[in-house]
């Protein structure tokens, strides 16, 4: 593709958050007329990153530039007048409103003070023919897919600004003929001169509609690749900080896989109402099964789908040779699941709570809120759940949010392991925690397999998946697409499942 002038710039962006880095120099340059590609994986920089070109955030280093001027956004409606958009994976248009009056919300045409709903309807029944939406715009929003919901989202930042417009997760809720659509208006818009920055999690897309990639890890800019250069597994490489050709094979002290009769859980061509298709898979006693992919891949639908927070739509579960739908988490809890969920911060701690709150609340839960624990016995439980798991408090009583992340996530493990689970799933269970902590809890899901606990992980650090995995899931796009086991499971084995097109 022949170079055009850059329509913006990002130079040197830096942003922390309390002290902690979250941006470190980041560059970035959308040229006129491409899709460029924003990719990495959670904790990347991207969200935070858009942000800041679009006036959500200020950032605390370096400069934007729009065009050939210096700006400086100090809110999405500032962006949006300079000419920058954004259409979010969730809509953010109001669904109770004519589509007519979505698309020109907050800048209807005006005579002697009162709105031109004639001029409006034409001016949006013009507009989406760009898009090839022949709809009637008098309806309302929500009577339409989801698909024309997010074109007229679009045809609205086009409207707004045509100079760059950025796409983020667009096609999360899209199915197969409506990406073809949307991709379609995409390149329509490329080839009109717009700058299309396109955040996505799904690498098939990424070949198919980009122009360029752009890849943060951690804070920081990895590098800014042409798509058709940039092979697959060297894309994966780089957004996990791997190299596939300098990986060591890790002696991984798996679990020795059970007999035959021993399976406690199977999925036999299990499709989640979240989108996940084809999961198969055994599971005995004291397996450690990993769940291995990217962003987005379905690691975290399958934890959901086993703890009864997402539903079955064909295929079966069993458990024990019987079937079994979890249909809730307490469901699942009942017949002896636990889950360590992946945001500890909004879905595993109480953060007013005590330690000991806690540390208590599954247990209590299980036994039924009519039957409390007596207090002797909670200290009892809760002092050895410190003992056990090395949990740094200097009171019990303090709240859980005073903890470190690493201490934290051990009092979620620590609250499972006191209702005594058949089957514990964990979901990024050593994300953003100190190299310590780490190291103990990977010792903590070796012994609970030795002892004949069986687990099911998701984890995007691939070697922690080699350090105690007898088998690992790969991955891609939401559907199964492989599965490795015993002494083939190496770091070049997983990340190469992973890169690989079916």
């Amino acid at each position: 593709m022949t170079a055009r002038p850059a329509a913006l710039q990002l130079n040197k962006i830096c942003k922390s958050f309390n002290r902690v880095s979250v941006l470190r120099s980041v560059d970035l340059e959308l040229r006129a007329g491409e899709i460029h590609a924003l990719l990495g994986e959670n904790g990347a920089g991207k969200s935070t990153l858009i942000k800041v070109m679009t006036g959500a955030y200020s950032a605390d280093g370096g400069e934007i530039i729009l065009g050939d001027k210096t700006i400086s956004p100090q809110t999405p409606s500032d962006a949006q007048k300079l000419g920058i958009s954004t259409v979010y994976q969730e809509v953010n248009l109001l669904p109770n409103l004519s589509v007519a009056h979505n698309l020109y919300l907050g800048r209807e045409p005006r005579r002697f003070g009162c709105i031109q709903w004639k001029k409006i309807r034409a001016r949006a029944t013009e507009l989406l023919k760009r898009f090839d939406l022949d709809i009637n715009v008098n309806e309302p929003l929500s009577s339409y897919s989801i698909a024309v919901q997010q074109l007229v989202a679009i045809a609205r930042a086009v409207d707004c600004s045509a100079k760059v417009l950025i796409l983020d997760e667009p096609t999360a809720s899209l199915d197969a003929r409506e990406v073809a659509l949307l991709f379609r208006v995409m390149r329509d818009l490329r080839d009109s001169g717009v700058a299309i920055l396109f955040v996505t999690h799904f690498l098939d897309q990424v070949y198919e509609v980009t122009d360029r990639i752009t890849i943060l890890r951690n804070g920081e800019r990895v590098g800014t690749f042409a798509t058709n250069a940039l092979p697959r597994n060297e894309l994966v490489a780089h957004m996990l900080g791997k190299e596939l050709h300098a990986l060591e094979h890790l002696s991984h002290h798996c679990p020795p896989a059970g007999r035959e009769e021993d399976v406690l859980l199977e999925a036999d061509s299990v499709t989640i109402a979240n989108g996940v298709e084809q999961l198969n898979f055994k599971a005995r006693q004291g397996d450690a099964i990993g769940l291995a992919g990217l962003l987005g891949s379905g690691r975290s639908e399958i934890c959901s789908m086993l703890f009864g927070l997402s539903h079955v739509t064909s295929g079966k579960v069993s458990l024990a040779g019987k079937e079994f739908r979890p249909n809730s988490p307490a469901a699942a809890i009942k017949k002896g699941f636990a889950l360590c969920p992946e945001d500890r911060k909004t879905e595993g701690i109480v953060d007013p709570l005590s330690v000991r709150e806690n540390l208590l609340l599954a247990l209590q839960a299980q036994k039924g809120w009519w039957r409390p624990i007596r207090a002797q016995q909670q200290k009892a439980l809760v002092d050895e759940a410190i003992r056990a798991l090395k949990i740094v408090c200097s009171d019990a009583e303090k709240p859980i949010g005073q903890l470190s992340g690493g201490n934290q996530q051990k009092v979620i493990l620590a609250r499972w392991l006191m209702t005594k689970p058949q089957i514990f799933i964990l979901d990024e269970p050593t994300r953003g925690i100190d190299i310590g902590a780490h190291a103990e809890i990977l010792e903590l899901i070796r012994k609970l397999c030795a002892e004949g606990m069986t687990l099911i992980v998701a984890s995007s650090e691939i070697e922690e998946l080699v350090a105690f995995s007898n088998k690992v899931i790969i991955m891609r796009d939401k559907k199964m697409v492989g599965m490795i086991e015993g002494d083939a499971i190496t770091e070049n084995s997983v990340l190469s499942a992973i890169a690989t097109p079916v």
